[in-house]
Order: structure tokens, then sequence, then C-alpha cells
């Protein structure tokens, strides 16, 4: 059974940091493409960040130079640091895993709450 379990959200005030963490069971995230996708009230769903297995990283272009998408093997998790937030970065985050980039077919965690306060 595949598990994404993610953890580190919260409450942060303007300008502040937060590390998202996504620990994965049932899979090995080396062999998969992991993104972090999040959901504003209200809002359609949007990707923030991706890693393929070849480490390639993609970003939103709202979260460029302040969002840093890594991974830590030994512990199968994919982290996603998170600077100079901003209010319009609140929403829910959640953790996605692909091996075929179909991230639709793949496997989600369900989601931290992320809330930036003025």
């Amino acid at each position: 059974q595949v598990q994404l379990v993610e953890s580190g959200g919260g409450l942060v005030q303007a300008g502040g940091s937060l590390r998202l963490s996504c620990t994965a069971s049932g899979i090995t995230i080396s062999t998969h493409a992991m993104a972090w996708y999040r959901q504003a009230a209200g809002k359609q769903r949007e990707m923030v960040a991706s890693i393929t297995a070849l480490s390639t990283r993609n970003y939103a272009d709202s979260v460029k130079g302040r969002f840093t998408i890594s991974r830590d093997y030994a512990k199968n998790t994919v982290y996603l640091q998170m600077n100079s937030l901003k209010p319009e970065d609140t929403a829910v985050y959640s953790c996605a895993a692909t091996r075929d980039g179909n991230w639709s077919r793949g496997y989600w965690g369900q989601g931290t709450q992320v809330t930036v306060s003025l």
C-alpha cells in the first residue's frame, strides 16, 4: 500500500519560512517524479514544484527564487523549503508521486495546511 504523508504546515507571518515534508511508503522516491501542489480556497489546484527521477526541478513562476524542492533518499522523503512567504501562498499543500508523468494517475497525500498572515 502506497502512502504519502505530509507534515510541516502551520501558521506563519508574512516573510517567514516553513519546511514541508512528504514521507513515502510503498514506493521508492528515487524512481518517481515527485511534486508539491497547492489549492487555495475557491481556486484550482496548481503545481508548485516538481523534481524528476533525474533531478530536474521545475517551479511555478509565483514561487521561483523563494521555494526549493529537495529529496532525501535515505529517508524516502521529499521536502519543500518555503521562504519569504506571502499571504497568497496560503493553501493546502499536497505531495504527489508518479512513475509515468501522469499526475492524475499517481499517488497523492492528504495535504497539510499552510496559512500566511499579514
